[in-house]
């Protein structure tokens, strides 16, 4: 054969090798530094050792590899198994992204802003997409193998941008769709507390996010859901109701076990003594437990008869047991009204056989108020003094005027009032009325002594004998005019005065400082012009005088 057809046969084997391409070659020999492959061309190839470094190689092994260069400075076929593979994996990848499919790869390292992925080429994966809520520590899945959506390629840079949370988010829609289309009310299911709020709990039922709702919890009173369970616990459920456009799930919990306020007037008939254990203590009463999902309240004003308990706190403590009456139920309201004191006799009940009317005692002031004062008969029971049954004679204005709390008190039963648990003591009524008597100590024409108490616009008011008033009015103090009733008299002075009217029905006594020289014939014009005076102005009745009272003077005034 001739130099030019062996030369023409050699460059038509090699026709075929383009630089760039990816060709098939053979292992020729394997050292430490390189691997040496032959491509069938007039020299061989030289790849790096640590391209192989996973790989178990023997000579005479097939590999594809880039050709890089056909020949180098030394004369070298340039080739690349890494490159070559980076190519194929690179095709695959577009491929993989043209078509919308999944790729898998394995995590290599965290990077910032998120995470490096091998699924053949590297590529990244923020994290804001490696999970549907953002882990908090990304080295935990460094070294762990996932499958990735491919969301972003930049064939120019060789970019690659990766969603996990987008795979996770296809799942878990396909989930809720087989699951939404696969339940109905009443079936039972299991899940686990994802998240509590104060109106009740979101479950994960494979992929299904259901509500368990605080009232669906359990028969009894609950405050909060974490009350109940726990986040990450398993739950047993039942669907109540499936709105599959909304895509919605409401469980239950309390329904799978027998409801506990079924036939509950039954168990617990009104005057039914139940023991319970209190719960919860709040400023109008206390709630106690008397089985499992079935409370009752104890109203404050239920724990005693006659002890002024003003929180029940003062008197019980969470956890104690307790022996309780149930006064009524209500079905609806899931509500049971419990009572303490309906355990003893109610002392009212026999407080008129105890303190008959009539019945004098001394006993202590407990409080004083603008129309009376309380005073204890025992424990828990007062009666009280109206401020118009202190006296007989006197206008009082405030208990105090008289009374001291603390103080020891006589006092009279006047009436009682069960039904409101009212008793009415007096004070006056321990002695004789003295008006009873007045026309017998007091008549027309009479000339008596006294002290001046009180001074109004219309006149003087005299106490005489008994704290019995006299009223001396503003015409009779002089037979010359007067503007003033102070110009002529003043609190304190000591006066001598005639008895111009005497009348028992109305009260009130008139006296006069000008008929002291008077005939009887006189005096009774005198009283007759006593009576033509108007109460509702003059106010000659020592009732209503202090009320009405425009012009007066007291101790320490000017």
């Amino acid at each position: 054969m001739s130099a030019s057809t062996l030369s023409a046969l050699i460059a038509g084997s090699f026709r075929e090798l383009h630089e760039g391409s990816i060709v098939k070659g053979r292992i020729l020999e394997i050292k430490p530094q390189v691997i040496l492959v032959d491509i069938g061309y007039k020299s061989e190839g030289a790849i790096p050792a640590n391209e192989f470094e996973d790989e178990d190689i023997q000579v005479g092994d097939e590999v594809e590899v880039l050709l890089e260069k056909l020949e180098n400075d030394e004369g070298m076929v340039v080739l690349s198994k890494e490159k070559a593979a980076h190519k194929q994996n690179w095709e695959k990848i577009v491929k993989v992204f043209q078509e919308g499919g999944l790729v898998k790869g394995k995590i290599k390292s965290m990077v910032k802003g998120g995470l490096m992925v091998n699924v053949g080429v590297e590529a990244f994966l923020p994290g804001s997409q490696v999970d549907i809520i953002p882990p908090k520590d990304l080295n935990e899945y460094v070294g762990k193998v996932f499958e990735f959506k491919i969301v972003k390629i930049n064939d120019d840079r060789k970019n690659i941008v990766l969603s996990r949370r987008e795979v996770i988010e296809a799942e878990r829609a396909e989930q809720r769709q087989k699951f939404l289309d696969s339940v109905t009310p009443g079936d039972k299911v299991t899940g686990i507390a994802k998240n509590i709020t104060d109106f009740g709990v979101f479950v994960d039922l494979n992929g299904m996010d259901g509500l368990l709702h605080i009232t669906d919890m359990s028969w009894g009173r609950l405050t909060h859901p974490s009350e109940m369970v726990a986040i990450g616990q398993a739950l047993d459920l039942v669907i109540l109701e499936v709105n599959r456009d909304k895509e919605r799930v409401s469980l239950g919990l309390k329904q799978l076990q027998n409801n506990p306020w079924e036939n509950i007037e039954g168990r617990y008939p009104v005057g039914h003594r139940v023991r319970g254990k209190v719960t919860k203590l709040v400023a109008y009463g206390a709630f106690v437990e008397v089985e499992d999902g079935v409370e009752g309240l104890i109203h404050v004003s239920e724990l005693s008869w006659t002890k002024r308990i003003a929180r029940p706190s003062d008197v019980l403590t969470v956890g104690q047991e307790l022996e309780a009456v149930v006064l009524g139920i209500s079905t609806e309201e899931r509500k049971i009204s419990l009572g303490v004191r309906q355990l003893e006799s109610n002392p009212w009940d026999e407080i008129d056989g105890r303190y008959p009317i009539g019945t004098k005692m001394s006993r202590p002031i407990r409080n004083l108020t603008a129309y009376g004062a309380f005073v204890e008969l025992e424990e828990g029971i007062d009666g009280m003094i109206h401020v118009s049954d202190l006296s007989w004679t006197r206008k009082i204005n405030h208990p105090s005027e008289v009374l001291k709390k603390g103080d020891e008190v006589e006092a009279v039963v006047l009436g009682i009032d069960k039904a409101n648990q009212r008793i009415s003591l007096g004070i006056k009524q321990l002695d004789t009325d003295p008006w009873s008597e007045i026309d017998g100590r007091f008549k027309v024409g009479d000339i008596v002594k006294g002290t001046v108490a009180k001074i109004a616009s219309f006149g003087a008011f005299v106490e005489l004998e008994d704290d019995i008033d006299g009223l001396v009015h503003i015409s009779q103090l002089s037979e010359d005019h007067v503007a003033k009733v102070k110009d002529v008299l003043n609190v304190g002075d000591e006066v001598e005065a005639r008895v111009i009217k005497v009348d028992k029905v109305e009260r009130r006594i008139g006296l006069s400082l000008k008929a002291m020289n008077y005939s009887a014939e006189d005096i009774q014009k005198e009283s007759q012009a006593f009576d033509a005076l108007r109460p509702s102005t003059d106010l000659v009745g020592l009732e209503q005088a202090f009320k009405f009272a425009t012009e007066e003077w007291r101790p320490g005034q000017g």
